[in-house]
C-alpha cells in the first residue's frame, strides 16, 4: 500500500532506485533507456558525477537563505550566465522552483509592466488553443489543453485562444509554407482587434509545442510575423521555453531558430536537468526598468526562489553543457534521430507526421494516412504504447488529445544530449516493435 496521492491512483508503478548516463534502474534491476528525459527534463542524463559534486559542495557551505534577507552566490552568478547567452534585451532573471510558476510569475510582470507604466486597461492574455502553460491557475488559464481545463474553468480567470501554427493538421492543401504562416499568425492580429488593442497585455507561445502537441514547430517566418504584430499594437511576447528551450532543439534558447526575441521567456526543465527544481523568467529591459523606475519591486515571491542548492545545480548543468559543447551533439545526434525515424516510420501506416527539431522529436499516430483520422480515444494508445515500450526497456512520453485535447495520439522524444548513435538506433528499434505492438 501507498500513501502518495500518484498521477493515476490504480497504477502499479515500478519503483526508481538508480540511474547513469542515459538508463534508469529500476529496484528489480531493470535498466531503461531515458529516451524523453523524462518530461524533456533530464539533458545530462543521470548521476554526472560533476553535478553531484556541486551539490555536495554547496550543500556543505549553505542549503538555504531567504531573499528578503539574503542574495546568494550560485544564484548571480547563474543569473549572470543565463543573460549572457539570452536573446537580445534580455537583462535580468528571476528564479522560481519550475515550469509553472515561472509561467505564473511571467503573466503577473506583464500585468505590472502595464499597471507601472500608466496602462491598467491591458488585461486579456492571448494564446493558443493545445498548448500547454503548466497546472497552477494562472498557467493553466493560459494553456490551451481543454482537458486540462475542463473541471477547473470556473476557477480560471478569462483568456482568450486562437489555432495554433501546426502545419500537419491547418496547412491547406496547395497552400505553401509561407502563406500558411501568414495565415496562422493573422488570427493573432484578429484577435487583438477583437478584443481591442488597448485592451490585450500579451500573447504566450511555446516556439515548439511539448507535451500537448508532440514537438510542434511553426514554419518558416510565423514568429517573426507575430513579433511584428506584438509590436504594432505593444502587446508583450512571452515564449514558454520551459520544455522546448535551454539547447533542446540544437540552440540554448529555441526562439533563436525563429529570428526572434521575447519580452519575457519561461525556462526550466533542462535548466536544471532534473538536479533540482528550479525555473525562471527571463525578463528584458524595459520590463525591468517599469519596475525599477515605479515601485520599485515586483509585487510577488515564493519560498524556495533563488534556492541555493537548486541554483547551484542549474549552474553546474549549464557550465558542462557549454565546456563540453554538447549543443552540438544535440544538433549532430537530432539530425540521426530524425534521419532513423524517418526510416523506420517513414511509409508506416498509422504514423502520420514526423517533426520536431534537435533532440525533441515527435511523430503522430493516425488511424489512416490518407484522411488523417485518428484513432478512437477509448483504445487508450498512447498508454498502451508507454506500457509497450517500458516491456522493452524504453522510457518515451506519449500522449493523448494530440488534436483538440480529446483525440488524436503523439509519442514525445527528449533524450539526454550526451547519447550517442548507437543509443538511437536501439530507441528508434524498441519504440517501432512497440508501436507496432500497440497498434495491432
Amino acid at each position: 500500500m501507498t500513501h502518495i496521492l500518484h498521477r493515476q491512483i490504480h497504477a502499479s508503478l515500478p519503483v526508481a532506485a538508480g540511474g547513469k548516463g542515459i538508463e534508469l534502474f529500476d529496484r528489480d534491476g531493470r535498466a531503461y533507456i531515458d529516451a524523453s528525459g523524462g518530461a524533456a527534463v533530464s539533458c545530462l542524463g543521470h548521476g554526472h558525477p560533476e553535478v553531484t559534486a556541486a551539490l555536495h559542495a554547496q550543500a556543505d557551505k549553505l542549503a538555504y537563505a531567504h531573499t528578503s534577507f539574503f542574495t546568494n552566490e550560485p544564484a548571480e552568478t547563474l543569473a549572470d550566465k543565463l543573460v549572457a547567452g539570452a536573446p537580445q534585451d534580455i537583462s535580468h532573471a528571476y528564479f522560481v522552483s519550475g515550469g509553472s510558476e515561472a509561467v505564473e510569475a511571467a503573466l503577473k510582470m506583464a500585468r505590472q509592466f502595464f499597471v507601472e507604466t500608466g496602462r491598467p486597461e491591458r488585461r486579456n492574455v492571448i494564446a493558443r488553443r493545445q498548448s500547454y502553460h503548466g497546472n497552477t491557475l494562472g498557467a493553466l488559464a493560459a494553456g490551451g489543453n481543454e482537458w486540462r481545463r475542463a473541471q477547473f474553468r470556473p476557477l480560471l480567470i478569462d483568456t482568450h485562444h486562437i489555432d495554433p501554427c501546426y502545419a500537419y493538421r491547418y496547412q491547406k492543401a496547395g497552400e505553401s509554407e509561407a502563406a500558411y504562416g501568414l495565415r496562422a499568425a493573422q488570427a493573432l492580429e484578429d484577435k487583438i482587434l477583437e478584443l481591442g488593442p488597448d485592451s490585450v497585455m500579451a500573447f504566450v507561445a511555446e516556439p515548439v509545442v511539448g507535451a500537448t502537441a508532440g514537438a510542434v514547430p511553426a514554419v518558416p517566418d510565423y514568429f517573426r510575423r507575430v513579433r511584428e504584430i506584438c509590436d504594432r499594437y505593444s502587446v508583450l511576447l512571452i515564449l514558454d521555453e520551459v520544455m522546448c528551450g535551454m539547447g533542446r532543439t540544437g540552440t540554448l534558447h529555441a526562439c533563436e531558430q525563429d529570428g526572434v526575441a521575447p519580452d519575457l521567456m519561461t525556462i526550466a526543465k533542462g535548466l536544471g536537468g532534473g538536479y533540482q527544481p528550479i525555473g525562471a523568467v527571463l525578463l528584458s529591459r524595459r520590463i525591468f526598468d517599469a519596475f525599477a523606475e515605479g515601485s520599485g519591486f515586483f509585487q510577488h515571491g515564493h519560498t524556495y526562489m533563488c534556492h541555493p542548492m537548486a541554483c547551484a545545480a542549474a549552474l553546474a548543468v549549464q557550465e558542462v553543457i557549454a565546456r563540453d559543447d554538447l549543443l552540438a551533439n544535440v544538433r549532430a545526434m537530432g539530425a540521426h534521430l530524425s534521419r532513423r525515424l524517418g526510416e523506420r516510420f517513414g511509409n508506416h501506416a498509422h504514423i502520420g507526421d514526423i517533426r520536431g527539431r534537435g533532440l525533441f522529436m515527435g511523430v503522430e499516430l493516425v488511424e489512416d494516412r490518407s484522411t488523417k483520422a485518428p484513432f478512437e480515444p477509448k483504445r487508450k494508445l498512447n498508454a498502451k504504447i508507454k506500457r509497450e515500450a517500458m516491456a522493452r526497456g524504453l522510457l518515451v512520453y506519449p500522449a493523448g488529445g494530440t488534436i483538440d485535447g480529446v483525440r488524436g495520439d503523439h509519442v514525445l522524444l527528449a533524450p539526454p544530449f550526451i547519447i550517442d548513435a548507437a543509443a538511437i538506433d536501439a530507441v528508434v528499434e524498441r519504440l517501432g516493435d512497440a508501436i507496432d505492438a500497440a497498434v495491432a
